[in-house]
């Protein structure tokens, strides 16, 4: 039987948008590394989208973004690179990936240069699970309809304790099955006061995981991870420099409390190295910090390989589709604050996340995301 047309190699690539759009905060964020003085609240978030078109009027939406920093570099990176996408298969995404990384390999192969390739490797996945007609999951082979869910919006160091048992009841009512709290404050006992409030309010049987956010040094985080063992936490989140893998094998081997870290790496091959280090019992790779989903990919295997639970950062509108692909149950983190930016909603219930059944990620951009939008780039010519 021969190949349907939209199946043969026959399609290219046609256009390409790039659009730098800024999400407001409605109340600015805080968590360790404010409290420290190294960092600022945050009050926006960098988004940028990339949107592929190819010449049989097949379509990806994909996305990165930045925190606090570099949002204008990974747009006009976006756009240096973006020629290189017109006139290719679309198909072949790994070996796009290797040649927009390539074509910016002056800059190198992590960090900024990457998350800018992310947008469009996640664009490229999208467009293919479309075509196919399958949710980005079932295209990647998914392992289970929902995956479990934990709150984190609702526990940073600026909210007050009274609000913050507010916000976890909240939480587990609207289904949501665990709740993570920032920590990290230069007053230990403070941490510790509203870890246990927490505790109690909620009981033993809810999901509890903690975030120092990078900011102890190595005595305060075992002093800490001992202090924390008897609330039966399912993670403590950084508690140390990112790139201190020794340090944190060190944690992971010496406490039940399972250590998790990952999400501030920005390649495949930091991944790597933290994994040999036997430095988490939880990973944590975020999709768009790392290049997009075909370097996530290759840290999953890894991952798998070396027997690690997984709990990806952030854009859980992607990470669950990612999470639900990972053979070993996962978690997914729960964050509100893209929402306003697609038109679509991700269902939740009994504690897990569904995974959308719509074609590619199943998003389309919200007309409020166009108001925010502050600079557009197109290349090549729509169909």
């Amino acid at each position: 039987m021969p190949l349907s047309s939209d199946l043969t190699s026959d399609d290219r690539i046609a256009w390409v948008r790039v659009s730098s759009c800024y999400l407001p905060l409605a109340t600015p964020i805080s968590d360790a590394k404010v409290l420290t003085g190294r960092q600022k609240p945050m009050t926006e978030i960098a988004m940028l989208f990339a949107e592929i078109e190819t010449t049989g009027g097949h379509q990806g939406l994909g996305f990165s973004y930045a925190k606090r920093a570099g949002g204008p570099g990974q747009f006009a990176h976006a756009c240096e690179v973006a020629p290189a996408l017109i006139g290719e298969d679309p198909s072949d995404i790994a070996r796009l990936w290797d040649k927009l990384c390539w074509a910016g390999a002056s800059v190198g192969r992590s960090g900024m240069a990457t998350q800018a390739i992310g947008a469009f490797d996640v664009a490229l996945w999208d467009l293919k699970a479309r075509r196919a007609g399958l949710s980005l999951a079932k295209l990647l082979g998914a392992h289970r309809e929902s995956v479990r869910c934990y709150n984190t919006s609702g526990g940073f160091l600026h909210t007050p304790l009274d609000q913050l048992l507010v916000n976890a009841s909240a939480s587990i009512a609207r289904g949501i099955g665990g709740i993570k709290l920032k920590v990290g404050q230069p007053d230990c006992a403070l941490d510790v006061q509203r870890v246990s409030a927490v505790r109690r309010h909620l009981g033993d049987g809810v999901a509890l995981m903690v975030d120092a956010n990078q900011q102890w040094d190595r005595p305060t985080a075992q002093r800490m991870c001992r202090l924390f063992e008897p609330y039966h936490l399912v993670w403590i989140e950084e508690p140390l420099d990112a790139y201190d893998h020794e340090g944190h094998a060190a944690l992971a081997a010496q406490f039940d409390t399972p250590i998790a870290t990952g999400e501030m790496l920005t390649s495949a091959a930091e991944h790597g190295d933290l994994i040999r280090h036997r430095a988490a019992d939880y990973l944590m790779p975020d999709a768009p910090r790392v290049g997009g989903i075909t370097p996530f990919l290759k840290i999953a295997a890894l991952a798998d390989h070396a027997g690690l639970m997984l709990a990806p950062h952030f854009a859980m509108e992607l990470h669950v589709h990612l999470a639900a692909a990972y053979p070993r149950e996962p978690w997914v983190e729960h964050f509100e604050w893209l929402e306003p930016l697609f038109n679509e909603r991700i269902e939740i219930r009994d504690g897990r996340m569904l995974v959308p059944r719509r074609p590619g990620l199943g998003l389309s951009l919200s007309e409020q995301s166009r108001t925010w939008t502050r600079e557009v780039r197109e290349i090549g010519v729509r169909a």
